[in-house]
C-alpha cells in the first residue's frame, strides 16, 4: 500500500486552519534566509505560501554572504522578545562562513519550532514533552494515520542527522521501538535493514535501497530528495524494484515531503498556544 502523504498533509493543514482560528492571535513564524541558496529560496517561498493558507503570518528575514554573524544574532534575539513571532527557523544550509549550530542556539526554546537547538533535542532524549523536528514528526503522524503500531517493532533508521536520524530514532524510542541508527560507516547495512519491521532511510543516496535491502511485508518509509539519470525526482529506495515486496511504501515525490511543511506549520501552531497560555 503507498502512503499518501501529500493526501494526509492536506488533512492535518485543514484542520489546522480551523484550530488556528480559535486561536485568537495570529501565529507568526520568522524564517532567517541568510546566502542565495536557490533550493532554499523555492522552500522558504513554500513554507510562507503554505503559512498563508492556514492562517499563519509567515516572514522572510534575509542576509548576505557577506554579513556578519552578529547581524543575525541581533536579528535572533529581537524576534525572541517579538510577542508577534512564536517561531524561528534558521534556513539550511548556511553559507560556510556561518555557523549554523551556534545561531540556533540563541534561538528561545519555546520558539524553536525546528526542534534542532540542544534543550529541545536534551527533552526529547529525556522523554519529555518537546517541539520534535518536522520531518521526524511528519514520520510518526504518517504512521499513526495508518494504524501503524511501532512499540516492540523492529525499526531500522538509515542515516543519523540531527534533522531525521537521530531525533527520530529517540521519538521511535520514546513509544517503545526497538531501534537501530545505521550510517556511512555501518557494516553489513544489507544485513540489518533486511530484518527491519519498519525501514526508515534518509541517506541521500538515489535509489540506494534495493528489494535486497528490504524484509517482505515491510514498512518503508523514503525520505530522499534526489534526482536519477534522467533528472527525475526520486528518493533513496528503488521505489519501482522494492513496491511489491512491501507492506506500506511512501513514494518520493509526495511522501515525507509535504508531511514535513504540514508539521512545521503544526509546531508552530502549538508553539504559539503555549506561548499565549503561559502569557508571555
Amino acid at each position: 500500500m503507498i502512503i499518501d502523504g501529500k493526501k494526509i498533509a492536506e488533512e492535518v493543514r485543514a484542520n489546522l486552519k480551523e484550530e488556528i482560528k480559535k486561536l485568537n492571535i495570529v501565529p507568526g513564524l520568522a524564517i532567517i534566509l541568510i546566502g542565495h541558496d536557490e533550493a532554499s529560496e523555492i522552500y522558504d517561498r513554500n513554507k510562507l505560501k503554505a503559512c498563508s493558507e492556514v492562517g499563519i503570518n509567515g516572514q522572510l528575514y534575509r542576509f548576505n554572504e557577506d554579513d556578519q554573524e552578529e547581524d543575525v544574532i541581533n536579528c535572533l534575539k529581537k524576534l525572541n522578545e517579538d510577542e508577534n513571532i512564536h517561531g524561528i527557523i534558521i534556513q539550511s544550509p548556511v553559507p560556510a562562513n556561518f555557523n549554523e549550530e551556534y545561531l540556533n542556539s540563541f534561538i528561545d526554546p519555546k520558539k524553536d519550532v525546528d526542534g534542532f537547538g540542544v534543550y529541545n533535542l536534551g527533552l526529547l532524549a529525556s522523554n519529555i514533552p518537546s517541539i520534535i523536528a518536522a520531518t521526524p514528526k511528519g514520520i510518526l503522524k504518517m504512521l499513526e494515520y495508518e494504524n501503524i503500531a511501532v512499540e516492540g517493532k523492529n525499526v531500522v533508521v538509515v542515516g543519523r542527522s540531527k534533522i531525521v536520524g537521530r531525533p527520530l530514532a529517540l521519538a521511535l524510542l520514546n513509544k517503545d521501538a526497538t531501534v537501530t541508527i545505521c550510517h556511512s560507516k555501518t557494516k553489513n547495512l544489507q544485513e540489518i535493514t533486511s530484518k527491519a519491521d519498519i525501514l526508515i532511510v534518509a541517506i541521500g543516496k538515489a535509489k540506494y535501497i534495493t528489494k535486497d535491502y528490504v524484509k517482505d511485508g515491510a514498512v518503508v518509509i523514503d525520505v530522499g530528495m534526489n534526482r536519477d539519470e534522467a533528472g527525475k525526482l526520486c528518493g533513496d529506495v528503488d521505489f519501482d524494484d522494492v513496491v511489491n515486496k512491501v507492506s506500506y511504501i511512501t513514494p518520493v515525490p509526495g511522501g515525507v515531503g509535504p508531511m514535513t511543511v504540514a508539521m512545521l506549520l503544526t509546531n508552530v501552531y502549538e508553539s504559539a498556544k503555549k506561548i499565549k497560555k503561559e502569557g508571555k
